[in-house]
């Protein structure tokens, strides 16, 4: 393993006694190059306060930090500092798989250790890491005498805003986390007026004014902010109750039946709550704060695991060619159809494929509760020899992806966990595409409570048991787990492609995918299956159609991040098409990524290195408005020439009533080039840049 340069400095370390006598005073922590600076201290009253500031201007006023337990005195005043540690880390560690291959992870560290004056003395550390690009921080719950059972029934970490800033954003369901971005004032947030149960699949609960995380701000100054947490583990999900009036947010845990939040024993600690800033929107993308946050990875190697693309029998049952049911009018998930799709896939050089509706239990399915339909993990339906199809697969280069649909039945899946698992080891299968539609069993849990982060940490260790990489849907948020865990290659939790053959409500509009990237990938990678060609979903779907231009599909595969992108489309739509070359071409594992210009809801230019070559791959889109932009290709080696090959919407495509129009353009290109890329409404460019010999 390559050495990389670490440095931790203990700068101060000290019993901070002057607090005692002005409590009030601040404590300061700054970036490394100064750019952000947190103060915090103590009312008069011996409250926990923090203010944020970004190149001078306060982005976060004074705001409250506090617990309230259950059975207990909340943990909020009357506190002393009793000693304060100050530090800074700058170490480089390498990504086994990611957006790029190196990682810089410098901040400061502050970690301040309080304790009550009241009898009971109980203790309660806040730690800031305070980077160039905003900072996030963290509650330790020390081991002492007189709190060792907590139950938490409320965090109020606030976010005190200094202004009215435009804000994207997602009601803050306690089930689901698809649903279309919202574009307002700060002030105009109504979660409630946007939360439609019936517009989704799964059981959803949004209780009150407040929003999902990531979200993300600018201000009237120019400013990018985004607010999400880091590290989430054993603990509940975090939404954010909103206060239209005074301009704030504050913590609001997911909870359970009993209103419950966290059932812990000391000694824990929770998830970082994060807070990114920046002066472009790209440098939100390019921000590795969220995986920092996180410990070490567990393991220095996944041999069992490489990037891919993968195709699928899934497409299928959304558009109404064929069912999951066995019993249904066409069995997609059948042998035959299988070996089909692998051929394709072989030939494509595409790494995987995704079957599902294979198993037992998809008859009744949707009625899990009312009539005891269970799915079975290790049988399949009779027309499907899953062991053939391994077999077969392996011998064209392509590995099967297994599918587990849980329907949310926790129970019943963690009773098969251990066995569904066995058998993909037994049968060398390295991944595993996780679902969990519908309302949790147990009653009375949500699928972003405490109880699900465990069950969705539970798959993640078995997976590394079992060396199975988990692309978990319907799943918890991502928050950067996959540094220390890489077997979490990637996740749904936003509102996919499907719903664009489905739903009714005339399915995910040309803005979407320019907001998605600056809010739910902050998190971290997404499965969205790109690459629809079939963009007017005839003769399937005469009512439906997909929002984008074909060429917009294409970029897709650059400008949204995932180790494992679907290429999900029925096979006769691309077989023979000329922009199957790109899909074919284009990387999935990256050296280096770059936002090369950006303004969240409108537009995104991004350019990715494939790690071990010297190609690039930029993916451009637009919203419903046309517009030309400039790229520069500085990116580019100085001293080389590229072929670049640009998939380009025509002067008439349009992605509602000409979408599947197309050109390609191939010219050379060097570091010096500019592209001008004039993009259609709802449209985009994917261009290739492929050194010369």
């Amino acid at each position: 393993m390559k050495a990389y340069r670490i440095v931790i400095s203990f700068f101060s370390s000290m019993i901070f006694l002057m607090s005692c006598a002005s409590e009030h005073k601040k404590i300061e922590v700054t970036s490394p190059n100064d750019n952000v600076q947190v103060h915090f201290f103590l009312s008069e009253q011996g409250e926990p306060h923090y203010i944020v500031h970004y190149k001078k201007e306060k982005v976060v006023d004074s705001s409250k930090m506090s617990f309230e337990l259950k059975d207990a005195e909340p943990l909020d005043d009357n506190f002393n500092i009793i000693n304060m540690e100050t530090s800074t880390t700058d170490e480089t560690w390498e990504m086994l798989w990611g957006e790029d291959a190196q990682v810089r992870n410098h901040h400061n560290t502050l970690r301040v250790e309080l304790e009550e004056t009241s009898e009971l003395k109980r203790r309660l550390n806040i730690v800031f890491k305070v980077y160039d690009d905003g900072l996030g921080f963290r509650y330790e719950f020390p081991k002492q005498e007189h709190l060792n059972d907590v139950v938490i029934t409320d965090e109020n970490t606030e976010f005190n805003l200094t202004g009215d800033h435009k804000t994207w954003w997602i009601p803050g369901d306690w089930d689901i986390y698809e649903y279309l971005y919202n574009t307002t004032a700060f002030s105009k947030i109504d979660a409630l007026r946007h939360y439609n149960p019936k517009a989704h699949l799964g059981q959803t609960y949004v209780p009150e004014n407040a929003v999902n995380t990531p979200v993300t701000m600018k201000t009237n100054s120019g400013i990018y902010l985004s607010f999400h947490e880091a590290d989430l583990t054993n603990y509940a999900g975090m939404t954010l109750a909103v206060d239209t009036l005074n301009l704030k947010m504050k913590s609001e845990l997911v909870g359970n039946s009993e209103h419950i939040k966290v059932k812990r024993q000391t000694p824990f600690e929770t998830p970082w709550r994060t807070i990114q800033m920046a002066d472009k929107p790209g440098d939100l993308i390019e921000s590795k704060l969220i995986v920092n946050l996180n410990d070490p990875k567990v393991v220095d190697s996944l041999p069992y695991f490489k990037p891919m693309k993968y195709a699928g029998i899934w497409w299928d049952m959304h558009i109404g060619t064929g069912s999951w049911d066995y019993s249904g009018a066409y069995h997609a998930a059948n042998t035959k159809y299988a070996k089909e799709m692998i051929d394709f896939a072989s030939e494509h050089n595409i790494g995987g494929m995704l079957v599902e509706g294979w198993n037992i239990g998809w008859e009744k399915w949707w009625d899990k509760k009312k009539k005891q339909v269970h799915f079975d993990f290790v049988t399949p339906y009779p027309d499907y020899d899953l062991e053939a199809i391994v077999r077969y697969g392996k011998s064209k280069g392509v590995e099967l992806m297994m599918h587990h649909e849980t329907s949310a039945d926790i129970v019943l899946y963690e009773k098969q966990l251990d066995t569904a698992f066995a058998l993909m080891k037994s049968l060398g299968i390295h991944s595993v595409k996780t679902g969990y539609v519908g309302s949790v069993i147990p009653e009375g849990e949500y699928h972003h409570g405490q109880y699900m982060v465990n069950h969705y940490q539970k798959v993640l260790e078995k997976g590394l048991e079992t060396q199975v990489v988990i692309n978990a849907h319907e799943p918890i948020k991502a928050t950067g787990k996959r540094r220390t865990y890489p077997v979490a290659v990637a996740r749904e939790g936003v509102r996919g492609q499907e719903y664009n053959a489905w739903s009714k409500d005339g399915g995910n509009p040309p803005e979407h995918l320019t907001i998605v990237p600056f809010t739910r990938m902050l998190g971290g990678p997404i499965d969205y299956t790109p690459g629809i060609f079939n963009t007017s979903l005839k003769p399937y779907k005469q009512d439906n159609q997909i929002n984008t231009t074909l060429a917009h599909q294409l970029a897709l595969y650059v400008v949204l991040y995932s180790p494992v992108q679907m290429v999900p489309d029925l096979i006769k739509h691309y077989q023979g098409h000329p922009a199957m070359q790109f899909i074919k071409e284009v990387g999935v594992d990256w050296n280096a990524s770059k936002v090369l210009d950006a303004e969240i809801g409108e537009f995104i230019t991004v350019a990715r290195q494939e790690k071990g070559t010297d190609h690039w791959f930029l993916g451009a889109i637009t919203d419903e408005n046309k517009r030309t932009i400039q790229v520069k290709l500085d990116f580019l080696d100085a001293d080389k020439t590229y072929l670049a090959r640009l998939y380009k919407d025509r002067s008439d495509s349009h992605y509602m009533n000409n979408p599947e129009v197309y050109d390609i353009e191939e010219k050379e290109v060097n570091s010096r080039t500019i592209l001008e890329l004039h993009l259609a409404e709802g449209g985009g460019c994917a261009v290739s840049l492929i050194p010369k010999l």
